[in-house]
């Protein structure tokens, strides 16, 4: 029976193992995935966990509880030898060791791509997982707590100044959910008004949201101004240390929250660790039936999908020739990967990946949105119904469904959860506070040393003892004290004297 490696967990790694074990037969093929995470994150619900519109743990999807029949690793893969088809696998706890494998699907995904901008590796935080849209959530509403015992001065205007970089789908929404979540916190913060909340998108490039319409575009700036948020255009980021941001344009400001997306590469773990093609921008080199190589060589029993590879785009949309890095297309090349594997294992032919985009949607918070499919743009509120229809919709299974659509029917009766856990960074904290722990024992003193070849004083001449005489034993005659010699002679005298 074949062994097949999945490299990853994220979409095109969790929807090809689930639809293999929808389209394998019994005894077909054994199926192992490896990834560090032990669920898959639906990405596109991350800026509405940050603010708070989504309940973290229901955008992951968990891979335990979704597969039944791939045997799981909750590890990392750190090298991939195809040559030997061998991987090394690094667990978090223990030593590496090796997986001898039959078929590799290669789907690390990818993660947040940076520049060597001063201060952003040490402030800045990114929006790839579901820990970090957690963390965003909390800083702003730490920063509301803390702002609001505060006067009006520098310290407070710095942690009420809140900065996103980069002006993709993913910029955009975070930012606009969180200039959203912001204006409902008033309120409940009426030490605060809304003056007093800044947000800035800092965006290099001279428009918004590549993937709509100019237009359309331009009326989420209008809409988001219109909100108290500005955009910059054509400007970038300098400089950001100590939380002090440095524009481009000679604007400097200060900031407590820095959110960095601009842009995503291939999970440098992966293409940096394996003997399979490379292309020139770093991706896995796949064909466009997804198997690795390419259109003139194959490299056998190897595929790829997802960020993490360079797929042609067969409609001719996409950037450079290739798919664009984005959830639609990994969860239809997953799908498409599952399906192809189990082809070339029966001996039939693989179907080359071809899908036209439908069409881009988005969320600006609660009550708008904006939608794009060829030259029809919708905006406002029915997009925003649009928007979470169809993610709603995507996400995998019906429990994941039913858990996310029942938390935004909650909000709408109860609002949003304005709870900051920030403590949970730290869950120790208290307990290490009032713990009692033992006191120091205090050593005994040491004698005091000896003086090499000092003369050792003279002993004391022990006084005599009278012995007790034993019974029916004589006793030992002995010698009276001196002190007690006058009381016999005078006893001496008088019995002479008697006779």
């Amino acid at each position: 029976m074949p062994k097949i490696l999945i490299v990853g967990g994220g979409y095109a790694g969790f929807y090809t193992a689930w639809k293999l074990e929808k389209w394998l037969r019994s005894g077909e093929a054994a199926v192992t995935m490896v990834d560090p995470l032990p669920y898959m994150t639906y990405q596109p619900f991350l800026p509405e966990v940050a603010a708070g519109s989504i309940e973290p743990r229901h955008a992951v999807v968990s891979h335990r509880r979704h597969l039944k029949k791939t045997n799981v690793i909750s590890a990392k893969v750190s090298y991939v030898n195809h040559a030997e088809k061998t991987a090394t696998i690094t667990p978090p706890i223990g030593e590496p060791y090796e997986f001898k494998y039959d078929i590799v699907v290669v789907t690390a995904g990818s993660v947040s791509r940076t520049f060597p901008i001063p201060g952003v590796a040490d402030q800045a935080i990114g929006l790839k997982t579901i820990e970090e849209a957690v963390a965003i959530r909390n800083r702003v509403l730490t920063n509301f707590d803390r702002a609001s015992a505060l006067p009006a001065g520098p310290e407070r205007e710095r942690l009420l100044t809140f900065v996103v970089v980069g002006g993709g789908f993913a910029g955009i929404e975070v930012f606009a959910e969180l200039r959203s979540f912001a204006t409902s916190l008033l309120t409940l913060y009426p030490e605060i008004s809304f003056e007093d909340t800044t947000f800035h998108l800092i965006e290099a490039m001279g428009r918004i949201m590549p993937e709509v319409s100019l237009k359309t575009s331009l009326w989420v700036i209008d809409n988001l101004a219109g909100r108290g948020a500005q955009i910059h255009l054509d400007t970038q980021l300098t400089s950001a240390v100590d939380g002090k941001i440095e524009l481009s344009s000679g604007e400097t400001f200060e900031t407590d929250l820095i959110v960095w997306t601009a842009g995503v590469m291939a999970n440098p773990t992966i293409v940096r660790h394996t003997d399979l093609p490379i292309e020139e921008r770093g991706r896995l080199q796949v064909r466009a039936d997804l198997r690795v190589g390419t259109e003139d060589d194959i490299v056998a029993d190897a595929w790829g999908a997802g960020d993490v590879s360079a797929v042609p785009d067969l409609s001719g949309g996409g950037v450079g020739g290739n798919c664009v890095p984005n959830a639609q297309n990994a969860v239809r090349q997953g799908k498409l990967l599952a399906k192809n594997l189990v082809a070339v294992l029966r001996g039939e032919a693989p179907t080359q990946y071809l899908h036209k985009n439908l069409g881009a949607v988005a969320g600006l918070g609660v009550g708008v949105g904006v939608f794009q499919s060829g030259n029809l743009a919708i905006t406002g509120l029915p997009a925003w119904f649009a928007h979470r229809g169809y993610h709603g919709l995507a996400m995998p299974s019906w429990e994941r469904k039913l858990r996310v659509i029942g938390g935004w029917i909650n909000n709408v009766f109860l609002g949003r959860d304005v709870v900051s856990l920030s403590a949970t960074a730290n869950p120790r904290a208290v307990f290490e506070e009032f713990v009692l722990r033992p006191k120091p024992t205090v050593p005994a003193a040491a004698p005091a040393a000896k003086a090499p070849n000092a003369p050792r004083a003279p002993r004391a001449p022990r006084k005599p003892t009278v012995e007790a005489a034993a019974p029916d034993t004589a006793a030992p005659v002995t010698k009276a004290p001196a002190a007690q010699a006058p009381v016999a002679e005078k006893a001496a005298a008088e019995a002479s004297a008697s006779k």
